[in-house]
């Protein structure tokens, strides 16, 4: 009879443990197929669209829902806001369990080699990190592009500096993930799978770790302008990117903005309907990126907040998650 009880009480433990277990199994697979939503604000007229996200908090409550990370270029950010604007907004960033991470150079005009880029850098990410900030990822802008439109040299020369600049990272802030920037379709399809084999294989040579995530700048209005490029290469490139267990990152940007600037076409309302646009079109080919990054370097929109005023940039966040942004299938 003890025995018996003995066995009963076991196997109700036990099925506990394995409905407890199967939980998380599918909650740990759940997570892996909702992908991310980076927010990067434009960064003139001396930050104010970055400063507003925490002198307002109360104005975008939703999108901040939302999102996951926080972006901004780290030399904006090390020149534009104080130890006291960064020490509060810091720790806000951790309050609302919001990540914050950098974009950054890994090779410059101003840095030609990876060393020379991280030395430059590294002290603006410590003295962010004395602050409170715990920087969850950083994106390297366009390291293959810089190398071979500024630079002119070999491909080569990229992927060996990109490496050298990934190994200094790796070895100096272990915690923090790397990825790469490139443009599309400036560098072509072929090209880029090329060089992300080619640093990838490079990175294994030197017992660092590779990539975390591939994010494609993509200037989408040559598609039409000058007839380079398509989303269907884009897609290809996703696909490349998840057969390799490598993240894909796109950026989601009024690429029109500048040549409708020009004709004195563009205005706020520019930037949400091109982003919206481009949403639609990559949803056509049905691509699907892990990490949507939303991100504005052409001076539009002017304001951040609120989140329920047309053409804010929060508002554009926040519309474009409720269209666009669903678990992978």
């Amino acid at each position: 009879m003890i025995r018996r009880v003995d066995n009963t009480i076991r196997r109700l433990i036990l099925t506990g443990m394995w409905l407890v277990l199967g939980s998380s199994i599918l909650q740990a697979h759940a997570d892996s197929l909702k992908p991310q939503v980076w927010m990067m604000p434009p960064a003139d007229r001396g930050g104010r669209c970055f400063s507003e996200l925490f002198t307002q908090p109360d104005l975008w409550e939703e999108t901040r829902s939302r999102v996951n990370v926080i972006g901004y270029a780290d030399h904006n950010l090390n020149r534009q806001f104080t130890d006291d604007q960064l020490r509060k907004w810091m720790a806000m960033l951790d309050k609302w369990d919001l990540q914050f991470a950098l974009e950054v150079g890994a090779v410059k005009p101003w840095g030609v080699t990876g060393e020379a880029t991280f030395q430059a850098q590294s002290p603006m990410w410590d003295r962010f990190q004395s602050l409170g900030a715990r920087i969850y990822a950083i994106a390297m802008d366009e390291p293959l592009c810089c190398v071979r439109k500024d630079l002119k040299k070999a491909d080569e020369y990229a992927v060996e500096q990109t490496a050298q600049f990934m190994a200094l990272v790796r070895r100096n802030y272990p915690g923090i993930r790397i990825g790469d920037i490139e443009p599309y379709p400036f560098i072509p399809l072929a090209d880029l799978t090329e060089w992300i084999d080619a640093l990838e294989t490079r990175l294994s040579e030197l017992n660092v770790a590779g990539l975390d995530f591939f994010r494609l700048d993509v200037d989408w209005i040559n598609f039409t302008i000058r007839n380079q490029g398509n989303w269907g290469e884009v897609k290809k490139l996703e696909t490349f990117c998840r057969d390799r267990g490598l993240p894909f990152s796109l950026i989601y940007w009024a690429a029109d903005y500048p040549h409708l600037q020009r004709l004195n076409l563009a205005d706020d309302a520019t930037w949400y309907i091109s982003v919206m646009r481009q949403g639609s079109d990559y949803a056509l080919v049905d691509g699907s990126p892990d990490e949507y990054v939303i991100e504005s370097w052409v001076g539009a929109p002017l304001r951040s907040v609120p989140e329920t005023e047309r053409w804010t940039f929060t508002h554009s966040v926040r519309d474009f998650c409720r269209r666009f942004v669903k678990p992978r299938r």
